[in-house]
């Protein structure tokens, strides 16, 4: 019988942890107490994954050295970076396609990223995080594509997959 090592059981306990830790807003609001998204374990575990492979595009010098640019503001997801690069036909969880920020005080903060699929790729929404939560859109507008946005930074009690409320995302 093999032995599983104490320090990768120790691991896997963590980062279950910490992706079943609900994102919460820092704030006195009644929709800071409501109800946060109700993923399957496996999803919260490859939320994790997608929070930690994006954590250095806190600074969006990064998100720029990485070949993310700038596209504008975007109504309802703030400012939009995309990297084109990554457009593929595939849903990588540690590369997202793109990045969105909302301004605070004189700089940005990331708030969540965008997966993207081209339409040519699949006629059906791809599959993407693990369980039925995830909320592919088809946008048909210039270049056909499904996405999907994960708000991973930003406190949403609609769903970490959900639209954000207003006015969180002006």
């Amino acid at each position: 019988m093999k032995r599983v090592p104490v320090c990768l059981i120790l691991t896997l306990i963590g980062a279950m942890l910490i992706g079943a830790a609900p994102l919460t807003a820092r704030s006195t609001s009644a929709s800071a107490s409501a109800p946060v998204d109700n993923v399957s374990a496996a999803a919260n575990l490859e939320l994790a994954r997608a929070r930690n492979a994006t954590a250095k595009y806190h600074d969006v010098a990064q998100a720029l050295a990485d070949g993310y640019v700038d596209e504008g503001y975007v109504p309802g997801e703030g400012f939009e970076y995309v990297n084109e690069a990554l457009i593929d036909c595939t849903f990588d969880i540690e590369h997202p396609e793109a990045l969105h920020y909302v301004q605070q005080g004189d700089r940005l903060k990331l708030v969540g990223v965008e997966y993207v699929v081209p339409i040519d790729c699949t006629a059906t929404p791809p599959e993407g995080f693990t369980g039925d939560a995830d909320e592919w859109e088809f946008m048909a507008e210039g270049f056909p594509i499904w996405n999907l946005n994960a708000w991973l930074w930003l406190g949403n009690p609609n769903g970490v997959f959900a639209d954000p409320p207003h006015p969180r995302i002006p």
